[in-house]
Parts: structure tokens; C-alpha cells; sequence
């Protein structure tokens, strides 16, 4: 019997899940921010592009974008884009450090249909969140979580890195969202962007590793994790969601200047698959893109292969094996296992992202972060 996960292997029709990064602009520098945002690219889509691009989406039958950036309400046009998405058919999550959602911004969102927010801190105070995202920024995004209920939104996100240093504080992070009435959602920590500076720092530590596996099995019916985690469904009781990398099957990324890559955490050429500016629009990098078809054919078990936990982990994740220097086909760097820890020691050299438009600054500065967070 074919399975639900078998299928998606093979690819969709359409994405469930399309990341959509609408600008680089970013008033924030976080250190693990996977485009490495700051900038505007000057080449990223106009308005009546970006549109078009929806339009295209609709006609797919993509039932939601996840949007984001940067900070996408950087753009001008951010309400226009996100309006002229929901009134199509075509829901929006957006994603937003919450500087630009004041009284009257709030009041606007909660007013729309088939929208989701998401508001990212990286901790359960500000000494924690601050180090990651930036001085102030814990303050910014609570007051936006204010005024989402003071707006009556409903049940926005709240979205969080798991670090070392966060780990710990996931009961008070819960806490915090059932305060607001709102939904946990924890991702992984990938060594893509910026994050590839910080990631041998900033991960997880095994123990923690285990401990978030625990976490998440008493709680994993109040927090939403995006399929993050199931490289830790080796420790036993697989975690709720696909145990799979989704990577050009049923995920994909549309950058600001339309490029389309394999997966939100790989934006890297050898993952790009074309631009939606390219004849035949996104439906043709998504149905006739080399790449894709070559990411939906039955992969390998490569050096995991004589692992019986493959089948429950199948490798983990294509991009923290990327970005660290290990072969696609090999164990995740933090496989629970210990294989991960023993294909890093042996790796040699690791790619590195190939854009960076963060915002002019000494790059010591980010070197140093780890340093602080060491004394903690």
C-alpha cells in the first residue's frame, strides 16, 4: 500500500508549504538569520510581479504562503501583496520580528481573512532573546504581541530557534504563548545565512537534544514544530508530522528576486531551480525543473544504511548536512546516534552561503557573540 509519505516523496502537484521571502530589507542582524538579511536587493519583484506570482499560486490550488524576509513589512507594498492574496483564495502566514505592527497595524490584520502572524524571539527573557536578535528586540516583539490582543486577533505564533541557550526555557516560552492565547511553533537551528558562523555554537548539545525529544512527545499536541525535529525520531516514538525532507516535493523557496530554491534553508546555487521570471512562470521551475526531478527520485540510505534507525529519521536534514560539510547521503551532524558527530569530525571544508546582504558591519562582532553567550 502506497503511503501518504511515499507520494510526497515522489512530488505534488503544487507545494503544500511555500516559503516566500518578499525582501533582504531587515531592520534586525540576527546571528543566525538563515538569508543573512539586512539589505534590499533593488532587483526584488515589483508589486505587479508579486502579483502575478499570487495569481499563478492561486491557479495551483497552493492553499497557503508562508511569507517572510527580512521583515516583510519593510516593503511598501506589504498590504497590497498580502491583501490581493486573501481575498484570491490564498492564505498568508507571515513571519515578522513585530517592529512595524503597532495599534492601527494590528487592527488592520486582525480585519483580514485567511492571514496568520507569526512573531520570531529567540528566548523566554530579554537577556536570552536579545544576544541572538539584537538589543530591544524582545521589548518590540511584546509590545506587537500586545497589540495583536489588544486587536482581538486571535490565536497568532509565536515562533522560536531552538538554541543551547533557549532549550531550557521551553515551559516559559509555552507559558508566555498561553498568556496571549496564542500557538508555540519551535524550529530547528540550521547552519544556513548567518547561522553558519554561530551554528557550532548555537545547537543544541546532545543531551539537550534528548531532552527536547521528551519535551516534545508530553507536548507536542500544544506546539507546532514544521516537521523540524524528525532527525530525534531515532530516540524511539517518532514526534508528530512527516518524518521526511520535503525539499522540492512538497516544499520549496521563492527568494525577493524571484529565484526558486529546493528548500527555504538551502539558498545556495546548487539548489536553485530557476526564477519565476522564466517563461512558464513558478508552475514551470516547480513541474520541469532538473533539480526537482532529480530531489523526487527514490534516494539512498548511503553511510546510514547499515543504521537501523534509518527509517525513522531517513538521514534528517538536507540542509544542516549541507552547510556543514557532509554528503547529502550521510548522517545528519546531529544524528542522535553519535554518526553525525563522527562525520563532522572527519569533514574537511563546508560551503558556504552564497549571498550575504547583511548590513555593513564588523563581522568580529558576530564572531563575538558566542563568546558572550559561552558565559552563560
Amino acid at each position: 500500500m502506497t503511503t501518504l509519505a511515499d507520494q510526497m516523496k515522489r512530488g505534488l502537484d503544487a507545494p503544500i508549504c511555500l516559503t516566500w521571502e518578499l525582501t533582504y530589507a531587515c531592520n534586525l542582524d540576527c546571528v543566525h538569520c538563515l538569508s543573512s538579511s539586512g539589505r534590499r536587493d533593488p532587483r526584488e519583484l515589483t508589486t505587479d510581479e508579486a502579483i502575478a506570482v499570487i495569481d499563478e499560486l492561486r491557479r495551483m490550488q497552493v492553499f497557503y504562503v508562508n511569507i517572510g524576509g527580512g521583515e516583510p513589512m519593510l516593503r511598501r507594498d506589504f498590504f497590497t501583496i498580502i491583501d490581493h492574496a486573501t481575498t484570491s483564495g490564498v492564505g498568508v502566514k507571515f513571519s515578522t520580528n513585530g517592529t512595524y505592527i503597532d495599534t492601527d497595524a494590528a487592527r488592520r490584520l486582525a480585519a483580514m481573512d485567511y492571514l496568520d502572524v507569526q512573531i520570531s524571539i529567540d528566548g523566554a527573557d530579554a537577556a536570552t532573546n536579545d544576544l541572538v536578535r539584537g538589543q530591544g528586540s524582545w521589548d518590540t516583539a511584546r509590545r506587537a504581541m500586545d497589540a495583536l490582543a489588544a486587536a482581538d486577533f486571535g490565536e497568532f505564533k509565536i515562533s522560536v530557534v531552538v538554541t543551547r541557550e533557549n532549550v531550557t526555557q521551553l515551559d516559559d516560552l509555552l507559558t508566555i504563548a498561553d498568556s496571549y492565547g496564542a500557538q508555540l511553533r519551535i524550529t530547528r537551528l540550521r547552519p544556513a545565512g548567518r547561522g553558519a558562523d554561530t551554528w557550532h555554537q548555537l545547537h543544541p548539545t546532545d543531551a539537550q537534544q534528548r531532552d527536547l525529544y521528551h519535551w516534545l512527545l508530553e507536548r507536542g499536541d500544544r506546539v507546532l514544530t514544521g516537521d523540524s525535529f524528525f532527525h530525534l525520531n531515532a530516540l524511539g516514538d517518532p514526534l508528530p508530522g512527516l518524518n521526511l525532507c520535503g525539499a522540492g516535493r512538497v516544499v520549496c523557496l521563492i527568494d525577493p528576486v524571484g529565484d526558486v530554491y529546493a528548500c527555504p534553508f538551502v539558498i545556495h546555487d546548487e539548489f536553485r531551480a530557476g526564477n519565476v521570471r522564466d517563461p512558464g512562470g513558478f508552475a514551470a521551475v516547480w513541474n520541469s525543473s532538473e533539480l526537482f526531478a532529480e530531489l523526487r527520485e527514490p534516494g539512498s540510505a548511503g553511510a546510514c544504511a547499515s543504521c537501523g534507525a534509518y527509517d525513522a529519521c531517513q538521514g534528517g536534514c538536507m540542509a544542516a548536512k549541507f552547510f556543514t560539510g557532509l554528503p547529502l547521503d550521510g548522517p545528519d551532524p546531529e544524528c542522535v546516534s553519535g554518526h553525525g558527530a563522527a562525520a563532522l569530525a572527519a569533514a574537511t571544508t563546508a560551503p558556504r552561503p552564497d549571498q550575504d546582504h547583511s548590513r555593513a558591519r564588523a563581522h568580529a562582532a558576530a564572531a563575538a557573540v558566542p563568546v558572550t553567550l559561552g558565559r552563560r
